[in-house]
């Protein structure tokens, strides 16, 4: 495989023939319209294929680091605005964190912990239905739960309620 010759050509194609040819290399379609990652994941995939991939013992060697190894997904935001840092234990979707996130925030001296459910958080062995719900609880006073526990910022916060 010659893959500067596949790269011009791929490089060469609209989105919808990117598409096709992630389908038919795939197996299966795709929505993604960032041309760079399907040009890169249809190069890999026609190399690994060419190639060949991992051999099933170097497999089952990166499974088991991986099984041993607390692989962070995300780092840690740093909100220098509001003079903290959140850290947050797991990988977010659209929506907010997933289920057994935890989200921990430094507050008035004292560190916070919120663990993620799938139907709320709790916090200090109690259950809440939101974020926001947690931040009163905390604070006495409301607050935007995801703005209090630094998931969005103000900016963010307004656009979403608009």
């Amino acid at each position: 495989m010659n893959v500067a010759k596949e790269l011009a050509s791929l490089n060469a194609l609209g989105m919808n023939d990117l598409r096709a040819v992630y389908a038919r290399v795939f197996g299966e379609s795709t929505r993604v319209g960032n041309r760079t990652f399907l040009v890169r994941r249809i190069l890999w995939r026609m190399q690994s294929q060419e190639e060949g991939t991992l051999s099933e013992r170097a497999r089952q060697r990166a499974e088991a680091i991986a099984d041993e190894a607390y692989l962070r997904t995300t780092i840690p935001k740093l909100h220098a605005a509001l003079g903290r840092q959140v850290v947050v234990h797991a990988p977010m979707h659209k929506g907010g964190p997933t289920a057994g996130t935890v989200i921990t925030r430094q507050y008035k001296g004292r560190t916070l912990s919120v663990t993620v459910l799938a139907d709320g958080y709790e916090y200090e062995g109690q259950r809440y239905g939101s974020l926001s719900a947690v931040a009163k609880a905390v604070t006495g006073s409301h607050w935007n739960g995801n703005l209090f526990f630094g998931l969005t910022n103000k900016k963010e916060a307004r656009h979403d309620a608009a």
